[in-house]
C-alpha cells in the first residue's frame, strides 16, 4: 500500500535570492503583449505588489526582490511561503496584507501591480486593470489566468508556455532578459528529462483534487496542473475542459475513472490539510471503486507548484518519478 507522498519541492538554489544587474536597455519604454494587447511600460518599475505565491515567486526567480515594494499572500499560502527556494527573499520582501485591495496598492506607493483574474483581478471587487490605470498604476497580468473571452473562462495558451511567455515579458520589462532566458532553457531541459522517465510507459488517468466536498474544484487544461500532470506522463481526466481552474460533479469524477489523485496543499473549506482531504477520499462512498481510491494511489505538490509559478518543472520531474514507480 503505498502511504502519502507530502513534497517540499527543492529547486538549484542558483540565483536564488541574487539580484541580478539591469541590462542597458532597460533605461527606455518597452512594450510587451499581455494577455493578448500591447502594453507598454515608460520605464523600469520600482514598487511592485504582488499577489499569490506563485506570481511573488516570478519575480523572485529573476532576482528582483529589490524592484518589490511587497507581496500579499492569504493564510493559505503561508506553507507555501516556508516551503519556497525563495524563503530568504519573503523574508526580506515585506507581506503587505493578506487580500490586495486598492488601499494596500496605494499605502505601498505601488508602480505595478502583479496580479491574475481570480489571482487578485476581480470584477466583482472593482479590483482591476481598468480601474488601478485609473490611479496611475500600471499593471502585469498572470497569463496562466488571461481571460480568453468565454464568459469567466481562464487561459490562452499552454501552461508552460503561459510559464515562459511572462518570464520573458518581465525579463524584457525589468531589464533581466538574459537571466529570463537563462531560467527558461533550464527549466525546458528539466521537463525534457522529466519526460524521459515515463516515455513508452502506460499514461494513467490523473484527477487534481483542489478542494471542495459537495462538488470538488480541480484543474482543466489552462491551469499550470495540466501540464504538471501531463508533462510527468499522466493524462488530466479534465484536460479537456477549455477553462483553468473550475467547478465539476463527482459524477464526473467517477465516470472518469482516475488512477491517480494528485491533492493540492491547499487549506481552503472543511477539509484544508492533504490527511483531511484523503481521508473524505477515501470514505467517500461513489469513489470506493475508482481506482485511484482502491490501489491508494495519492499524491500531493504545494500550492505553489501547481498554479503558474517557477516551481512547475520540479513538480513535473517529483511526479514523473513517482507515476514511473509504479
Amino acid at each position: 500500500m503505498r502511504r502519502l507522498v507530502a513534497l517540499a519541492l527543492v529547486l538549484s538554489t542558483t540565483g536564488c535570492g541574487a539580484t541580478i544587474a539591469q541590462e542597458e536597455s532597460a533605461g527606455r519604454a518597452v512594450t510587451v503583449q499581455n494577455c493578448g494587447q500591447q502594453v507598454t511600460y515608460d520605464k523600469v518599475p520600482s514598487k511592485v505588489v504582488t499577489n499569490d505565491t506563485g506570481i511573488a515567486e516570478l519575480m523572485f526567480a529573476l532576482g528582483l526582490a529589490d524592484r518589490m515594494a511587497g507581496y500579499v499572500i492569504g493564510t493559505s499560502q503561508q506553507g507555501d511561503v516556508a516551503s519556497s527556494p525563495w524563503k530568504a527573499d519573503f523574508a526580506k520582501v515585506p507581506k503587505l496584507a493578506e487580500e490586495i485591495n486598492k488601499e494596500v496598492v496605494q499605502g505601498a506607493g505601488a508602480d505595478l501591480v502583479f496580479a491574475g483574474w481570480n489571482y487578485g483581478f476581480s470584477e466583482s471587487t472593482g479590483f482591476t486593470p481598468e480601474a488601478l490605470k485609473g490611479m496611475g498604476v500600471a499593471t502585469y497580468q498572470l497569463t496562466e489566468a488571461c481571460l480568453n473571452g468565454v464568459g469567466k473562462q481562464r487561459g490562452i495558451m499552454p501552461p508552460l508556455e503561459a510559464l515562459y511567455t511572462d518570464l520573458r515579458n518581465l525579463g524584457t520589462i525589468f531589464g533581466v532578459s538574459e537571466k529570463a532566458e537563462e531560467l527558461i532553457a533550464g527549466y525546458r531541459e528539466q521537463v525534457a528529462g522529466a519526460e524521459e522517465l515515463m516515455r513508452g510507459k502506460a499514461r494513467p488517468k490523473v484527477f487534481l483534487y483542489d478542494s471542495g466536498l459537495d462538488q470538488p474544484f480541480t484543474a482543466a487544461r489552462n491551469a499550470a496542473a495540466q501540464d504538471v500532470i501531463g508533462k510527468a506522463g499522466g493524462d488530466n481526466v479534465f484536460g479537456d475542459l477549455d477553462d483553468s481552474w473550475t467547478t465539476v460533479g463527482w459524477e464526473a469524477v467517477v465516470a472518469r475513472n482516475p488512477e491517480v489523485i494528485v491533492i493540492n496543499d491547499y487549506a481552503d473549506g472543511d477539509a484544508s490539510t492533504p490527511e483531511q482531504k484523503r481521508a473524505f477520499l477515501e470514505s467517500y462512498p461513489p469513489l470506493r471503486e475508482v481506482p485511484a481510491v482502491k490501489d491508494k494511489r495519492f499524491f500531493v505538490l504545494p500550492y505553489a507548484a501547481l498554479v503558474e509559478s517557477p516551481r512547475n518543472p520540479a513538480a513535473i520531474e517529483s511526479f514523473a518519478r513517482f507515476l514511473a514507480s509504479g
